[in-house]
């Protein structure tokens, strides 16, 4: 169970948006959940995998784009990586800008509707990864956008944590959304493939725990504001993959010390300093995502 250690300060930049698009939390219910914990059969060469998720499994900027030109999808990231190492077929349908909802229901990507992302698992797929949940309620775009927007008023105080104060529960209703939506999307995937091997793969470290740096323009007390925000994304992964029967690969703990502000970074500032997308993995995050995957699904 989360503690809510955050709970003070999780209303903050995402206020307006949410309260304007209102809040979408799926029904939680503990006697139907699925279960893939009898799916964890070693993936070999040749078995089919299907990859679903948003930007941070399409990897922008960090190869060829493939794909439809809105998801941002790129034949760099960590679903060809691991499929290339392992022999597999296939089938990334992953795509900038997705939330829980659009696992099972067709995402409008500009003037472009793609289908429903668990559409592409089909009976004989062997493995499925699934990453997503920090776009439910606009939340990571207005993090690094409204938040460091906001900042320019105050850029020593805490701008973005002063907000939460007047609406403490909007943001806890989005994590609880995003752990009941991969839930439902794992049940979704079971009901198309019930031998799948299914993976929660988690977000990265995004902010530093301490410190701040010119690349990740938010005001000074809001750095801890923010990591909190993200580190309840990754709890509710970690909870949703327990609830679902579903593997769950800790990238956040593997990326300590690779956050935008590290000497190291995994992930790229306002500024990329290589190839990448403001804000998102650079190609080192990947593959060091597709090298947790392939140590998890070649065993049981």
């Amino acid at each position: 169970m989360r503690s809510w250690a955050t709970r003070g300060l999780l209303a903050a930049a995402v206020v307006p948006v949410l309260l304007a698009a209102g809040c979408t939390t799926a029904e939680k219910d503990g006697d139907d959940s699925p279960d893939a914990s009898a799916n964890r059969q070693p993936i070999e060469a040749g078995d089919r995998y299907v990859a679903l998720g948003d930007s941070y499994t399409s990897a922008p900027g960090v190869g060829t784009t493939t794909g439809p030109a809105g998801c941002l999808r790129t034949d760099g990231n960590y679903p060809t990586l691991l499929a290339g190492a392992l022999d597999l077929e296939l089938t990334d349908v992953s795509c900038g800008g997705a939330k829980t909802d659009d696992m099972t229901k067709p995402q409008v990507v500009g003037s472009e509707t793609v289908p429903a992302q668990v559409d592409a698992v089909t009976e004989d797929t062997d493995l499925v990864t699934l990453s997503i949940g920090a776009n439910n309620g606009s939340v990571y775009g207005n993090l690094v956008v409204s938040c460091a927007r906001l900042a320019t008023t105050n850029p020593t105080g805490a701008p973005c944590s002063d907000l939460a104060q007047k609406n403490p529960d909007v943001l806890p209703q989005v994590f609880d959304g995003v752990e009941a939506g991969i839930v439902a999307t794992v049940g979704a995937i079971l009901d198309r493939a019930p031998h799948a091997r299914v993976v929660i793969v988690g977000y990265p470290q995004i902010i530093p725990a301490q410190g701040t740096c010119a690349l990740l323009p938010l005001a000074e007390g809001d750095y801890a504001f923010g990591r909190g925000v993200l580190q309840e994304f990754v709890e509710a992964q970690a909870e949703a993959a327990e609830k679902a029967g579903a593997e769950y690969v800790d990238v956040w703990a593997a990326s300590e010390g690779h956050d935008i502000c590290g000497q190291e970074p995994w992930v790229a500032g306002f500024r990329p300093a290589e190839a990448g997308t403001a804000y998102h993995p650079y190609a080192e995050e990947q593959a060091a995502v597709a090298d947790l995957l392939e140590s998890t699904v070649s065993g049981p």
